[in-house]
C-alpha cells in the first residue's frame, strides 16, 4: 500500500519537487550507510574490506543514476508521512487506518498479530497455533483495487491524449467493477445495517 500510495501521489501532480523528494528519500539512507562504512574504514586505519568496496560502489551507482548530487539529496525536503500522502490523494483516513496501521500488525509484531495468527486458547491458556491461517478475503479485493487506482493515476500522468487515458480507464473500471462484484458475493451482508430489533 505504501508504494502504491506514493505512485498515486507522484502521478497526481506535475510538481517536479515531488519526484526529487521521492528519489532523495531512499538515497538519504544510502548516504548514511556509506558514511558509516567510511567511518569503519577510517577506524581501521584506511583498510577497506572487499564487501565494503562493493557496497560503496553500489551506493555510488544509485546516487549517480538518480541525477542528484549527495548535497542535493541531503538538502531535499522529506517526503510527507504516509497518512498525509493518502489524505492528499483524496482518500479517507479509514484507508490509512485499515490498509496501513492494521495491515502492518504482522510486520511490526503487535499483540493483535500474535493473537490472530500465532496463538490460540487451549484449556484456558494461550498456546502457539499451527500454520493454519487462511488469507483474509479482504486481501483479495483491497490490494488489487488499490493497484488499479495506482495504474489509473499513472495512465492519467503519462497519456498526452485524453482519449487514450479514457479508453484505458474504461478497461480498468470494468476490472474494478468485477472485483467489487465478486467481493460483494463473498462478504454477503457484511456492509448492511445491523438489525437491532431482536
Amino acid at each position: 500500500m505504501r508504494n502504491l500510495s506514493k505512485t498515486i501521489w507522484l502521478c497526481t501532480s506535475s510538481d517536479e519537487e515531488r519526484f526529487l523528494r521521492f528519489i532523495a528519500d531512499g538515497l538519504k539512507t544510502e548516504i548514511e550507510f556509506k558514511n558509516k562504512i567510511d567511518q569503519n574504514i577510517s577506524e581501521r586505519g584506511g583498510i577497506q574490506l572487499i564487501i565494503e568496496s562493493r557496497m560503496i560502489k553500489s551506493i555510488n551507482n544509485y546516487i549517480a543514476n538518480s541525477g542528484l548530487t549527495e548535497e542535493e539529496i541531503v538538502k531535499a525536503k522529506k517526503l510527507p508521512d504516509l497518512a498525509s500522502i493518502i489524505e492528499s490523494i483524496g482518500c479517507n483516513r479509514l484507508l490509512y487506518l485499515v490498509g496501513q496501521k492494521l495491515g502492518s500488525h504482522h510486520v511490526h509484531g503487535t499483540w493483535p498479530s500474535l493473537r490472530i495468527h500465532y496463538l490460540k486458547k487451549h484449556n484456558g491458556l494461550m498456546v502457539p497455533r499451527d500454520h493454519d491461517c487462511a488469507t483474509h478475503v479482504n486481501q483479495y479485493a483491497f490490494t488489487p483495487l488499490f493497484v488499479i487506482d495506482a495504474v489509473r493515476a499513472f495512465i492519467r500522468y503519462i497519456c498526452c491524449e485524453p482519449d487514450d487515458a479514457n479508453g484505458l480507464s474504461l478497461l480498468l473500471n470494468a476490472v474494478e467493477d468485477k472485483i467489487k462484484e465478486l467481493y460483494s458475493e463473498v462478504v454477503g451482508s457484511d456492509f448492511e445495517p445491523v438489525n437491532n430489533e431482536s
